[in-house]
């Protein structure tokens, strides 16, 4: 059995990258630093910082290029990708990657959309890759119509 699962919590270092592929599908570039606090053993308190390069597709791509900005907190969850090519002077290079699957939005920042009184306590929401939205007319539940 395999299983190539990957989860960051983190702060995007660059605001996302939006390209189209040849078939037109949109694809993001972002990356996501990681913090790790520890003591070490002469008790002084230490921070690693580690990077991480993701890429989105799609549906999820177009969303994180319209909310996600440097600075933003962003849980990824996807999977690890190793990609390789030859640069222009014949070395083989390696780049890897987290190919997103779901991303769940942080909480908004004074430098992202404008942020209501309310929106503090607002649950944040999940998106996944596969999501296409109901339309209206196949019965969705409007939430004025819950009677409590």
């Amino acid at each position: 059995m395999n299983l190539n699962r990957v989860f960051i919590l983190g702060n995007l270092t660059r605001t996302p990258e939006t390209k189209a592929l040849p078939s037109g599908q949109s694809v993001v570039n972002f990356g996501v630093a990681t913090n790790r606090f520890y003591k070490d053993t002469t008790g002084n308190k230490k921070q690693d910082t580690e990077f991480h390069n993701v890429v989105a597709f799609g549906r999820l791509a177009d969303i994180c290029s319209r909310y996600l900005t440097k600075g933003s907190i962003v849980f990824v969850e996807g999977r690890i990708r190793t990609r390789s090519w030859q640069n222009a002077s014949g070395v083989k290079q390696f780049r890897t990657e987290v190919i997103a699957e779901n991303i769940q939005l942080g909480p908004r920042n004074s430098q992202g959309p404008v942020q209501e009184p309310e929106a503090k306590n607002e649950e944040i929401p999940v998106i996944e890759e596969s999501y296409t939205p109901p339309a209206k007319d196949e019965g969705e539940i409007d939430v004025k119509d819950i009677p409590f």
